[in-house]
């Protein structure tokens, strides 16, 4: 017999207790993220002003519209991540079993902020949002706590701008 995988660092993360989901809708402010994506640490200098609309659907899954630019231009991207196999854990499923990502609500305050754990495949990254564009410190800490819980550090943690936002895209810069 071949021994269990190891369990990924998403598992480990526990799910915010007692989440009333309604209480997350509403627009929310990307405050800073924690990622070992290439992409992200090429492109750091070139970070836009991002907000998300979530909205509970059916009661137990979230549609997520994310507002941000790209070439100058506002964009919006539709996610709609399902009810995963316990409370506070999303699904988002790709056309490729390898896209799927995994969510995880590891806090939320619903008033102020909330801190969002995503896996896709094997890599691990954590989200700050807020209700406004700038936290307190004593959620910065928090937020800085829980990333180093899960092995990510402050060389790939990067914050957002506070001013510029979109919110709205024209039909033509939607992608679902």
């Amino acid at each position: 017999r071949r021994p269990p995988p190891p369990q990924s660092a998403l598992e480990k993360v526990v799910a915010q207790e007692g989440l009333s989901l309604p209480q997350l809708s509403g627009k929310w402010f990307l405050v800073g993220i924690a990622s070992r994506c290439s992409y992200l640490a090429k492109h750091s200098h070139q970070l836009e002003a991002t907000t998300v609309t979530m909205t509970v659907l059916d009661g137990q899954s979230l549609a997520i519209s994310t507002f941000r630019k790209l070439d100058r231009m506002c964009w919006e991207i539709r996610q709609h991540y399902l009810p995963a196999q316990a409370p506070g854990r999303f699904l988002l499923k790709g056309p490729r079993r390898s896209s799927r990502v995994d969510m995880v609500v590891g806090e939320a305050h619903p008033s102020s902020f909330i801190i969002l754990y995503y896996q896709k495949g094997h890599s691990i990254s954590v989200k700050l949002y807020g209700r406004t564009s700038l936290v307190s410190d004593a959620v910065m800490d928090k937020f800085e706590q829980r990333v180093r819980a899960v092995g990510l550090s402050e060389d790939v943690t990067y914050y957002f701008p506070t001013y510029g936002f979109c919110d709205s895209a024209d039909e033509f810069h939607v992608l679902d």
